[in-house]
């Protein structure tokens, strides 16, 4: 699959917009999106895991062309922590319950609107990496890290 692309960033903006659904975009992409300089082949998104906004998920990505099998409906509609979707125009991985992050709305409020996309925060994008613990996140939280400090500096 091809890398992340802003293409699929507005993509998801705009559709989730019209079926209002609450989400966030979190890992390396959220972070592209404030301005990191890397690449990812995927989106990451932390969504809201009230019963409702589960259920307007489900159109949402039929709508931006995912074909959804029953167990991945059931697992998105219950907000089953990780989800991964392969099976769309692009890989989306759906993330309910992300590591570092306490609650959604947590980190809702202190989201960061990046040219209208809802992005966590650098610093709660930076904890989830830290908590998982996994060698790719690793590898690139140190860069993450020192572009933490220029971004921090460019937004004062």
């Amino acid at each position: 699959m091809a890398a992340f692309e802003y293409r699929q960033a507005e993509e998801i903006q705009r559709v989730f917009a019209e079926h209002r659904v609450r989400y966030l975009f979190l890992g390396k992409s959220g972070a592209i999106l404030l301005g990191f300089p890397d690449t990812t082949q995927d989106a990451d998104l932390y969504v809201d895991k009230q019963r409702e906004n589960c259920a307007a998920l489900v159109p949402a990505l039929h709508e931006l062309g995912f074909e959804l099998s029953q167990t991945e409906d059931e697992e998105i509609r219950r907000g089953k922590d990780f989800i991964q979707l392969k099976n769309g125009p692009f890989d989306l991985d759906l993330i309910f319950a992300p590591d570092g992050i306490e609650r959604f709305e947590d980190a809702w409020s202190r989201r960061v609107d990046a040219e209208g996309f809802p992005v966590c925060h650098l610093d709660d994008i930076i904890a989830s990496k830290r908590s998982a613990n996994r060698k790719k996140d690793m590898e690139s939280l140190g860069r993450l890290e020192a572009f933490r400090e220029y971004w921090r500096n460019k937004r004062s």
